[in-house]
């Protein structure tokens, strides 16, 4: 077996929400990384390979601390179910999802009983297709059952569902991509639900503005157009929940100054038009039509693609030639960057709302600059197209492998900081 460098490893998380679709959980997605191929090499022992890139993920790039407050579900195997490395794990932080290829043996159920009295959650599958439920012993020791219901009809799920409920485990639907299967899943009592669609944009394609989301689109033209104050203030007066999030932001950015805010005006001159730019940007993905907005996926998204562009930005060279302001265009093309999901629209009609930077305006519209290329490094990385990301790569020689996942597992971190 090639030796393995534990840096070398991509990582990618995917939303696992509540019945009141809040961030519950995460599922990790780890894919390890080798020189020969473009940093995606496959490994041979894929068991000891699996365990080892876990391991040295939570040690050395500190996933633990990038989830938060989230639990972090992680696939296992049976050569990582077997190996000592998994008591390497912190019971408190992951989710031991047992895939269903590993055999239901006498050692294997002993071996889970084993890791439930250490502290351990775990999460097993039901074939969708089956509704024996007898005779698997499995479903008696874990905590967790997930259902793929991408693979049942349903009336199949109708009937699955009311089997698994006596076994008062909590239920996980997975892979749910549309409506119809949320709706479904929900009436039929599932606990938690994971799928594209809640971790990509769409799910919100084609919804209407409501007043506040247009006042943050005025107030992101106007800062990027450097208006006056004035001009900001009377956009903040029309729009009271915008207004007391400002003045708490500003307070909590201000926290041990002895200046009391006397105005908006001076709430806005406090905090900054940077602060201002960035708040508002994230702001636009967390519910600002409420006055105390969800933890969404999609802030989340929006939040670590911006830290993350902004954080690889800082490698390249192009940054000692532009200064402070290519690490502001790209944290701003990574929020931006999923604007046209939030509005329901193309990439043009946002584009044409705002007077962006033309860096900021080329990599937005068609891929172009350094900024372009971070921009497709990190829709690469999310859509876990290793093929691409290795190519972007290549245009990027001052960013690896590793400096890719150390500079993801901060951003995550500085993402889920937000929720707290």
């Amino acid at each position: 077996m090639p030796d393995i460098d534990p840096q070398n490893v991509f990582l990618g998380r995917q939303p696992i929400l509540d019945r009141n679709q809040q961030l519950f959980a995460y599922e990790l997605l780890f894919r390890s990384a080798g020189a020969d191929q473009g940093n995606f090499a496959s490994f041979i022992d894929g068991n000891q390979a699996t365990a080892t890139v876990i391991v040295n993920t939570f040690s050395e790039l500190s996933l633990a601390d990038a989830l938060g407050p989230y639990q972090g579900f992680i696939k296992v195997d049976q050569g990582l179910l077997f190996s000592d490395l998994i008591n390497a794990l912190p019971p408190h932080t992951v989710v031991l999802e047992i895939l269903p290829t590993v055999a239901q043996t006498a050692e294997m159920i002993a071996r889970c009983e084993q890791l439930r009295q250490a502290g351990y959650v775990l999460a097993t599958h039901v074939r969708p297709e089956s509704l024996d439920v007898d005779g698997k012993p499995l479903l008696r020791i874990a905590q967790i059952i997930k259902v793929d219901v991408s693979r049942v009809e349903p009336e199949r799920l109708r009937q699955l569902a009311p089997a698994l409920k006596p076994l008062r485990k909590t239920l996980l639907a997975e892979k749910v991509e549309s409506n119809a299967q949320m709706r479904l899943c929900h009436e039929l009592g599932f606990d938690l639900f994971e799928g594209y669609y809640f971790a990509r944009p769409t799910v919100i394609e084609g919804k209407r503005l409501q007043s506040s989301e247009t006042a943050l689109l005025r107030l992101l033209g106007l800062i990027s157009q450097d208006a006056d104050t004035a001009a900001i203030e009377a956009v903040f007066k029309q729009e009271p929940v915008l207004t007391i999030n400002l003045l708490r932001l500003t307070n909590s950015a201000g926290s041990g100054l002895a200046t009391r805010i006397t105005s908006l005006r001076h709430a806005i001159t406090l905090l900054g038009r940077r602060q201002l730019l960035r708040w508002l940007q994230l702001l636009l993905y967390s519910g600002a039509s409420s006055s105390a907005p969800a933890v969404s996926p999609l802030l989340q998204l929006a939040a670590t693609r911006g830290r993350l562009m902004e954080l690889l930005v800082d490698r390249t060279p192009e940054v000692r030639q532009c200064g402070r302001d290519l690490v502001d265009q790209a944290f701003m093309v990574g929020i931006l960057s999923l604007m046209p999901a939030l509005l329901g629209t193309g990439a043009g009609a946002v584009l044409a709302q705002l007077p962006l930077a033309v860096p900021v305006h080329d990599a937005l519209g068609e891929r172009r600059g350094v900024l372009g290329d971070l921009l497709a490094l990190v829709e690469a990385l999310e859509d876990e197209a290793r093929e691409r990301a290795a190519a972007v790569l290549q245009r990027l020689p001052d960013i690896d492998a590793a400096c890719a996942n150390q500079c993801l597992t901060r951003a995550l971190g500085w993402a889920n900081n937000l929720a707290r």
